[in-house]
């Protein structure tokens, strides 16, 4: 019986304690309500509670708060279907909006996600959906933001995490991709094939034009050293001339010339008569001795007169 008495007297200071005074920690806020009315926001700290009268109604987390967006079937522009999920980060701004201006803040904010969603989907293409993520997820945010103002709820930011096709769609996409890889492979490959006969072209080019200048410049060469070889051939020739001129007009020179003339008829004759059938002889030489003094005087008078002579049969008398 006492320790009836004692158990139940401690749940009831229990009781009365809880219902006494409250403990409000930092991250949240705490909604007081008065005989069913509401009191005020209790912040952060300890607080005093009257019993059977205040009653602590809602505790909010004031905190940074992640909601999954559960996956859900989207229609995109093109008539594709898409299975969609995200995340979206919500903040609660003000408790009393939070607590009395909607029943269920978060399940509200999750549904309000994915409708908005389902809406950006549906405005773009399937390729739309890869490439536009960042744009899709600043519309959400705005739509959520707007509606959401009344829950005394700010949405933060909303992530879209995986945008999946329906098997037949990443099948004929898979396809699709490996045709476009293909496609670009045999356009790469046209491309070098063509860069390539190009570069050969121009090579063969070069190598005619290259030849073409070494053979243009191997004429030039050889025209240039026969050019020179002329004219140190003509420097010769006239520098021989001017000599034998000034030789010629030296005392004694004249003599010199009829004698190396003399030598020169001489030698050729001898070449005539050793290669020749006939012999030509002066009509004035009739002896060894008088073909000498002969010679003489046609040297003399070569310009004057002309040697008359007559055909002997070699072997006559």
């Amino acid at each position: 019986m006492i320790w009836t008495t004692i158990l139940v007297t401690l749940l009831v200071l229990y009781f009365i304690l809880t219902r006494l005074f409250i403990i409000v920690e930092f991250r949240e806020e705490v909604i007081q309500e008065r005989l069913g009315k509401f009191k005020k926001n209790l912040k952060p700290g300890f607080h005093f509670l009257v019993p059977f009268v205040d009653r602590p109604a809602y505790r909010r987390e004031m905190r940074e708060q992640v909601l999954d967006v559960p996956s859900q079937t989207c229609i995109t522009k093109d008539n594709i279907e898409v299975a969609v999920d995200g995340l979206v980060y919500i903040k609660v701004m003000d408790a009393y909006k939070a607590s009395y201006g909607i029943s269920n803040y978060q399940a509200a904010a999750v549904n309000l996600a994915q409708t908005t969603m389902r809406s950006e989907v549906g405005k773009i293409t399937l390729d739309d959906t890869f490439s536009e993520r960042e744009q899709m997820n600043e519309n959400i945010v705005r739509e959520i933001d707007k509606a959401a103002d009344p829950w005394g709820i700010k949405v933060l930011r909303y992530e879209i995490k995986n945008i999946r096709p329906s098997n037949l769609i990443v099948d004929t996409m898979e396809k699709q991709m490996e045709a476009e890889r293909e496609k670009r492979a045999e356009i790469v490959h046209s491309e070098g094939y063509r860069q390539a006969r190009i570069n050969e072209s121009e090579g063969e080019q070069q190598s005619k034009v290259l030849l073409s200048e070494a053979e243009r410049q191997r004429r030039i060469n050889v025209a240039k050293g026969k050019a020179k070889e002329i004219e140190l051939v003509a420097t010769a020739t006239a520098k021989g001339i001017n000599r034998i001129s000034e030789a010629i007009a030296r005392p004694g020179g004249k003599l010199a010339v009829k004698t190396k003339l003399v030598e020169q008829y001489i030698e050729e004759f001898g070449n005539i008569v050793k290669n020749s059938n006939i012999s030509v002889l002066p009509t004035e030489t009739a002896n060894l001795k008088t073909f000498f003094e002969g010679v003489s005087k046609i040297s003399d008078h070569t310009k004057d007169t002309a040697p008359l002579g007559t055909k002997i049969k070699s072997g006559g008398n």
